[in-house]
């Protein structure tokens, strides 16, 4: 982490306060200070992020959002992670994909895309800026399965390439049902507290 760069950001994704996916953003949070930076914390459900009409708006120039008025949050959340030097998304996995609030904010960008897209399209050599890794925790009730992360893990990748950014080596943690199951279990927070040590340090 850039010393005098400004505070990290963790998004915390999951609908339930004090959940398990909480419990790891924190955790990386003290990791990160661990390392000599800092965390923002951006709890989603607080905040309000209509969810895509799919209206192609944002497809035309300009790439406006006309959900982007006061009381949104999704165009003040994405400023954040643009500008944040360390990101991290901390969400539960629901039916194999992570829960309607970080959802729609995921949807949400597409007018971030099509501008990326465009500008692509108008500058075909100019190079981008490199890609900043983003990091991000996992947390299922389930056990096993084999492709339990492989949609979560797919859609990040393509959410966060509008922002110049990619999905670093996950954390990824399953058999976390009950609230308290990642707190409970001495090992997996010491290895979510040293990813997030690991993030700060840029390793």
């Amino acid at each position: 982490m850039t010393a005098g760069a400004g505070p990290g950001v963790v998004f915390l994704c999951g609908p339930r306060s004090g959940g398990n996916s909480d419990a790891a953003g924190l955790a990386f949070a003290r990791g990160l200070a661990r390392a000599g930076g800092e965390a923002e914390i951006v709890r989603l459900r607080d905040h309000t992020v209509a969810p895509c009409r799919g209206c192609g708006t944002c497809a035309r120039k300009g790439h406006r959002c006309p959900l982007a008025r006061p009381g949104d949050a999704a165009e003040a959340l994405f400023e954040k992670l643009r500008a944040a030097p360390v990101a991290a998304f901390a969400a539960p996995i629901y039916f194999y994909h992570v829960p309607a609030l970080f959802k729609a904010l995921i949807d949400r960008a597409q007018r971030h895309y099509e501008a990326r897209l465009a500008a692509e399209a108008a500058a075909p050599t100019a190079a981008a800026p490199p890609a900043r890794a983003a990091h991000v925790l996992l947390v299922a009730g389930r056990p096993r399965g084999e492709r339990l992360f492989e949609g979560t893990l797919l859609t990040l990748k393509y959410f966060l390439w509008p922002f110049h950014l990619r999905p670093a080596e996950p954390c990824l943690l399953r058999g976390l049902d009950a609230p308290g199951d990642l707190a409970a279990d001495a090992g997996a927070m010491a290895r979510v507290e040293a990813y997030g040590e690991d993030a700060g340090r840029g390793t």
